[in-house]
């Protein structure tokens, strides 16, 4: 342990790429500390499936300190990172406001993103985004208690008019949603209202750019079009959204009245890439060197959603957990190799594979590109089903996703519908006022999708 002591290597961040490279660090002779203001790993692809009632949180998490117990050079740590100190090689944090200071000899920050809202943060109460546990719960809470008000409303004969549900941004996360909460209402909650319809509820997706899935061949993304309206989707592209408020949307001169907005148009890289004090781009990821370290600090290494980092054709690597995960072991194997034979007169750059993508729209229903192969509908479905399994985290939670997805195909029910927290919608009075068409904002927002 006095050689691991001798090299410690602090990873901040326990997604994809973090975990990565802990794991891969293991068998060094290295002390690692990871650090999470989590205690639990998500795996955030089917974080979507629990926002719309699929599976419960469980399922699709799992506590950092049961993925990692079996390393015992390993400790984690739950806190807030409020800070570095790259010329003492500290990283700070905090936890109930008790602040510390944690040395390394190396720093992996993989601290992933957030929701952008383009200026206007005051819309993120109104139009919630997807990328925590958290969120998904919010999310799933406003989209159920939607239906329980218009059931109530009916039944007290106010009116029974359709529900309005709005998903901004046509990227993977709106798709999905969108497609599955067509779903939910078409089948999931079609029998159990009786002042109600739950099928007369309208989905809108709408898209700031002419396609959707814009990262994914046209080919493609027509299928997608088609696949979503054939769900019972109306989508709107080349649309700018100009202003949120309680129970509406603006698109220019248009109003919308919605029971619930859902935000899937923009990702921000995590505040602690600027407190790295590096160069960062428009979206704030840390522009990092070929070995994916940054700018004067060979030591210091950025993964995943964080770095920005071109490949051979100039263009960034995407946000996807493929890329951190092979970052995170990259990172892992140099710093191992680093650490055996004392230092490397130089590195070898990363380089990514792609070894294609896939997004799910609904039930039998999604896109696939593997290379130069392009694939639409039930197959790719399958092929979206098995990735997914595999990459979980645990034979636990891949078998009871498994039994859920089976269970839900066969009989159409969706198993966690649980409303939690309270019972404010802030979009409900608004939705139901009669309010007329106020003039939007004159600053447009175009609706550039997410991941």
């Amino acid at each position: 342990m006095t050689d691991q002591a001798a090299h410690r290597v602090v990873i901040v961040g326990a997604g994809f790429g973090g975990l990565n490279a802990a794991q891969t660090l293991a068998s060094a002779p290295v002390s690692i500390t990871v650090i999470d203001r989590k205690n639990h790993h998500t795996f955030q692809p089917l974080l979507y499936q629990v926002a719309t009632a699929g599976l419960s949180p469980g399922e699709i998490a799992s506590p950092i300190r049961s993925i990692l117990s079996h390393h015992k050079n390993i400790e984690v740590l739950m806190a807030e990172v409020t800070g570095f100190d790259l010329e003492r090689h500290v990283v700070q944090t905090a936890m109930q406001n008790e602040p510390q200071e944690i040395p390394y000899d190396y720093l992996v920050v993989g601290a992933g993103a957030s929701h952008a809202y383009f200026g206007h943060d005051e819309w993120q109460a109104l139009a919630p985004g997807l990328k925590t546990i958290e969120d998904a719960l919010e999310i799933r809470r406003r989209v159920l208690l939607a239906f329980e008000l218009a059931e109530r409303r009916a039944a007290a004969g106010e009116g029974s008019e359709p529900l309005n549900f709005v998903v901004v941004g046509a990227g993977p996360t709106g798709v999905e949603l969108a497609g599955t909460l067509a779903e939910i209402c078409r089948h999931a909650l079609a029998d159990d209202f009786r002042a109600i319809d739950p099928r007369r509820a309208r989905i809108h997706l709408i898209e700031g750019g002419p396609h959707v899935l814009p990262a994914y061949p046209e080919d493609l993304s027509r299928s997608a079009l088609a696949q979503l309206q054939r769900l019972g989707v109306e989508v709107q592209t080349s649309t700018m959204v100009t202003k949120i408020e309680r129970g509406a949307i603006y698109m220019g001169d248009a109003r919308m009245n919605a029971a619930v907005i859902l935000w899937a148009a923009g990702v921000a890289a995590s505040p602690l890439g600027k407190k790295l004090g590096v160069p960062v781009d428009r979206a704030g990821r840390v522009l990092v060197n070929p070995d994916l370290s940054v700018p004067n600090h060979p030591e210091v290494f950025v993964i995943g959603d964080l770095a920005a980092l071109k490949d051979a054709s100039g263009k960034l690597l995407p946000g996807l957990a493929p890329v951190a995960i092979l970052e995170g072991r990259y990172v892992g194997k140099l710093i191992a190799r680093e650490v055996k034979v004392g230092g490397l007169d130089s590195r070898p750059a990363f380089h990514y594979h792609d070894k294609g993508s896939l997004a799910t729209i609904g039930r039998s229903a999604a896109i696939a590109q593997f290379g130069k192969i392009h694939i639409s509908g039930f197959i790719a479905w399958l092929a979206w089903l098995f990735v997914h399994i595999l990459f979980l985290i645990g034979f636990r939670n891949r078998l009871l996703v498994f039994i859920q997805w089976a269970w839900s195909y066969l009989t159409y029910e969706r198993s966690a519908r649980l409303i939690t927290g309270g019972t404010d919608l802030p979009g409900w009075n608004g939705a139901r006022a009669a309010v007329p068409a106020s003039k939007p904002a004159a600053e447009e927002i175009s609706t550039t999708t997410g991941k």
